[in-house]
């Protein structure tokens, strides 16, 4: 019975969701099945382990959003209000999950960084290497608006730093404060929290308040 054409999206939903509101530790793989209307041999039908969900899971999550980030980073404005958009839809995104599930969420990849640490290597890389592409999104845009002189020159630094030179300091910086008031709307379940990133993000680029 569990083995039908979408048991294993209702798996990923139903893991999706748990992980999304709850410790990753704290899920069983008897409370996913139950979650999702399939038995435990369905579950391990698809996936060896629950750490195999967590990163099917997580890269199922990465292509929605980074198709969000690429469609809101390429729009044919300036690049701050392309970035004030991407702020709002993250901010939206927790008031959302406060007005639906009586709580922010927070980010499910910060989420997972906080708690798996050194304890789930795999899991960890993963993570890693998102916010690397996030980093990576955030760049490219940050050089693009650098060549048409919409930002100043060397805004993060000297580009002999070794994570990649000015803008790649910048942008490592946009999304550090991303994911760190995301966490604090988190921690106080207040997505207004996420308010200072706009005024934050000016200053990393050195940009006045009114523009």
């Amino acid at each position: 019975m569990g083995r039908t054409s979408d048991a294993r999206e209702r798996i990923l939903e139903a893991g999706a969701e748990l992980f999304g509101q709850r410790a990753y530790s704290a899920i069983g793989v008897s409370e996913i099945c139950t979650a999702a209307g399939v038995p435990k041999g369905s579950f391990y039908y698809f996936f060896p382990s629950k750490q195999a969900l967590v990163l099917e899971v997580v890269n199922v999550h990465w292509v929605g959003q980074r198709s969000e980030w690429t469609s809101m980073l390429s729009e044919p404005i300036p690049l701050i209000a392309r970035l004030r958009n991407l702020f709002e839809a993250t901010a939206q995104v927790q008031r959302d999950a406060l007005a639906g599930v009586g709580s922010v969420t927070g980010c499910l990849f910060g989420n997972l960084a906080l708690e798996v640490g050194g304890q789930d290597v795999p899991v960890r890389e993963r993570v890693q290497e998102i916010f690397e592409e996030q980093i990576d999104l955030i760049d490219a845009s940050l050089r693009a608006a650098i060549e048409t002189g919409e930002l100043p020159e060397h805004i993060g630094g000297d580009s002999s730093d070794d994570d990649g030179g000015g803008t790649r300091s910048t942008a490592k910086a946009i999304v550090a404060q991303l994911e760190g008031l995301v966490l604090f709307a988190r921690l106080f379940n207040d997505p207004a929290q996420l308010d200072q990133l706009w005024r934050n993000s000016l200053n990393l680029l050195r940009l006045e308040p009114a523009v």
